[in-house]
């Protein structure tokens, strides 16, 4: 999503990503956005233990996460923290970007959500 020039900036580092098959990316570099946050604890599942509990599964499923965060989206109140700035204009992010502290705790609370018993 695009916003006004006039808008105040709090964080705007812009970071162009080029992808394995030539095409670019325009991403955030939030390093200086993860010093504030409280640090989500949140446990990431080891793969032995997934793999271990499969025996006792009753379904088996298989899903793509290779964009996951982006199906995810951020609170009106947090995008003027996920603002990048270009030549073309300034965007907010209206889906959660992979690099800030909390989003692998995030995403694992909610795979864990969905694929509960």
């Amino acid at each position: 999503m695009k916003i006004g020039h006039n808008e105040i900036v709090e964080i705007t580092t812009p970071v162009l990503i080029t992808w394995h098959d030539g095409k670019y990316r325009l991403c955030g570099d939030f390093r200086a956005l993860n010093n504030y946050p409280k640090a989500d604890r949140y446990p990431i599942t080891r793969i032995p233990y997934a793999l271990d509990t499969l025996e006792k599964a009753r379904y088996i499923t298989r899903i793509n996460c290779m964009k996951v965060s982006y199906q995810n989206g951020v609170k009106p109140s947090s995008m003027k923290l996920l603002r990048i700035i270009c030549h073309i204009g300034i965007y907010d992010y209206t889906r959660i970007p992979f690099g800030t502290k909390n989003v692998p705790a995030h995403l694992q609370r909610m795979m864990d959500t969905i694929f509960q018993e």
